[in-house]
C-alpha cells in the first residue's frame, strides 16, 4: 500500500537550488520534503574541481553537493530518496507521485529540477566526460591555460563560451555543422575579430580522441559533411555548447514555459503561471546557469513560497 506524506512545501531536485530552498524552508518553520531526484546533488555530481564557489577556492562537485545535502538535514529538512513520475498542479494541495509510489501532497511546490547539457552521444565523448570532455567554458576553462581547445556548436551559447575560452587558452577553434552561425550578429563579429579563434565550417565531430593512463584529450577527429573527409585536431580540453534541456517534462503542459522548456517566472520573482508553484535554478534559467545564481533562486523560491503561505492560508 503506497505511502502519503504532506507537507506545506514540496521541493523537487536536489542541485544548490533545491538544497538552498530547503535550508531556507527549513529555517522558515515550514516543515520542507526535499525529493532528490534521479541524480542526488545534481549536475556538480559530475564536476570536479569548482574554483567559482565563494569560499572555497577549490572544492570538488560532489563534496559540495553532500555538504548542501547535510546541512538542508541539520535544519530539519525531510529528504526523500526518490523521483517524482507524476505532478498534478490542478488543484491545491498539489499532488506527486514518485517512483517508490509514495504520494506527496503539498501546499506549494519549487521546481528545481534543473537543466542538462545536450551532448552529441558519442562513446568516446562519455569516456572523456571530466578529462577534457566538458560542456561549462566558465566551470572548466581555467584549466587550459596555455592549451588549444575546441568548442562545438553554432549558437550563442557555443560563441559565448569560445570568447571566454579565449582568455586562457592558447588557440580556440570553433566546429560547426553549417556554414554559418546562428548565434546573435554582434557576438559574431566579436568572434572573427578575435585573433585567438579559428573556425572550421560543415564538419561534424566523429570521436574525441586521448589517453586512457592517465585519462585524458588528445585530440578531435571531424569529418566534413559533404565530402566526408577527416581532419584531427590536437586540442586538451573539448566543450560541447550544442544547447541545454531544462528539465519540465514534469510541468510543461501546466505552468507557463518558453525557449524550448524552460518555465517562465514572474519579474523579480520565483512565482510561475501557477499560484503556489515556484520555479528555482536552471529550470527557469536560461542565461546564467552557474551555482551560485541557483542557489540565489533557490533562497528566492523559498521565501517566496513562506510568503504565499502565510497569505492564502493563514
Amino acid at each position: 500500500m503506497s505511502e502519503t506524506l504532506s507537507t506545506p512545501v514540496l521541493i523537487i531536485g536536489s542541485g544548490p537550488a533545491g538544497y538552498t530552498a530547503a535550508v531556507y524552508a527549513s529555517r522558515a518553520m515550514l516543515k520542507p520534503i526535499l525529493v532528490q531526484g534521479i541524480q542526488p546533488g545534481g549536475q556538480l555530481t559530475i564536476t570536479t574541481e569548482v574554483e567559482n564557489w565563494p569560499g572555497d577556492v577549490t572544492v570538488q562537485g560532489p563534496d559540495l553537493m553532500v555538504r548542501m545535502e547535510a546541512h538542508a538535514r541539520d535544519v530539519g529538512t525531510q529528504i526523500e530518496t526518490d523521483m517524482i513520475t507524476a505532478l498534478d498542479l490542478s488543484q491545491r494541495p498539489f499532488r506527486a507521485t514518485g517512483d517508490s509510489g509514495t504520494v506527496y501532497e503539498a501546499d506549494s511546490v519549487i521546481l528545481a529540477t534543473g537543466a542538462q547539457a545536450r551532448w552529441m552521444g558519442l562513446p568516446s565523448e562519455e569516456t572523456f566526460k571530466g578529462f577534457g570532455v566538458s560542456a561549462c567554458a566558465t566551470c572548466d576553462g581555467f584549466f587550459y591555460r596555455g592549451q588549444e581547445v575546441v568548442v562545438i556548436g553554432g549558437g550563442n551559447t557555443a560563441v559565448e563560451e569560445a570568447l571566454f575560452l579565449t582568455n586562457f587558452a592558447s588557440k580556440v577553434t570553433l566546429v560547426h555543422r553549417r556554414d554559418s552561425l546562428r548565434a546573435e550578429k554582434i557576438l559574431q563579429d566579436r568572434l572573427f575579430k578575435n585573433p585567438k579563434v579559428s573556425i572550421l565550417w560543415d564538419h561534424a565531430v566523429e570521436e574525441v580522441t586521448g589517453t586512457s593512463d592517465p585519462l585524458g584529450v588528445e585530440g578531435l577527429r571531424v569529418r566534413h559533411v559533404t565530402t566526408g573527409e577527416i581532419t584531427e585536431i590536437p586540442c586538451k580540453g573539448v566543450f560541447v555548447a550544442i544547447g541545454h534541456a531544462p528539465a519540465s517534462e514534469l510541468v510543461k503542459d501546466q505552468v507557463e514555459t518558453h525557449l524550448g522548456g524552460y518555465v517562465v517566472t514572474r519579474p523579480g520573482s520565483t512565482a510561475t503561471s501557477v499560484p503556489g508553484v515556484f520555479a528555482a535554478g536552471d529550470i527557469a534559467d536560461p542565461v546564467y546557469r552557474q551555482a551560485i545564481t541557483s542557489a540565489g533562486m533557490g533562497c528566492m523560491a523559498a521565501l517566496d513560497a513562506e510568503r504565499f503561505l502565510a497569505e492564502n492560508d493563514g
